[in-house]
């Protein structure tokens, strides 16, 4: 099992790293997505380590007018040009580089849901999985298992932490960068 100091070392030092480096991409989508959205930074209020508060930043990828709710559970005509672009390649998650260097989230945890999702927070307690900083990514996402089975993803964030190790750690992150996974997406009511 690997000790929370040092994924909190390696959570700095990649988050400050892949902060300087993929700068200028931050800043192409910052540019193009004030142009199409004139807000090109989204803020929400997630549920954190011990059950905890806090705001997580993202690329926009959605008009500005679309209701707070759940991923799965937005109409798929809100998704913006450059958002459609953003969930394809996972960069509107880069922002929350911020939220692992203020010590909101890990590179690797269970991704934080929203306040209201009641069903996932009571499964994840009851597995235990709130100890744990959540992270940009984990097990569950790039096995493409979404908010919209709160059950399942509370086992998989639950099996994931359990066996939790350092090439694991490593892993997922090259995964997730790799493409393994779809993210958080948005189901069609059809």
């Amino acid at each position: 099992m690997i000790q929370r100091g040092t994924i909190r070392a390696l959570d700095l030092t990649l988050s400050m790293i892949g902060g300087l480096v993929l700068s200028p991409i931050f800043l192409g989508v910052l540019l193009v997505g004030f142009a199409e959205t004139g807000s090109p930074l989204f803020r929400q209020v997630r549920v954190g380590r011990h059950q905890r508060p806090f705001t997580l930043v993202k690329f926009r990828t959605m008009r500005p007018d679309t209701p707070s709710v759940a991923t799965h559970l937005a109409d798929t005509s809100a998704v913006t040009r450059l958002g459609g672009f953003l969930r394809r390649t996972k960069l509107d998650e880069l922002p929350q580089l911020w939220n692992v260097i203020k010590g909101d989230m890990s590179l690797v945890g269970p991704r934080p849901c929203l306040p209201e999702q009641r069903a996932l927070i009571e499964a994840r307690a009851a597995q235990g999985v709130f100890i744990h900083r959540p992270g940009i990514t984990g097990l569950a996402q790039i096995h493409g298992i979404d908010m919209a089975e709160p059950e399942r993803l509370a086992e998989w964030d639950a099996r994931m932490l359990r066996s939790f190790s350092l090439p694991a750690y490593f892993r997922y992150i090259v995964r997730t960068v790799t493409g393994a996974g779809r993210g958080d997406r948005i189901h069609s009511r059809d």
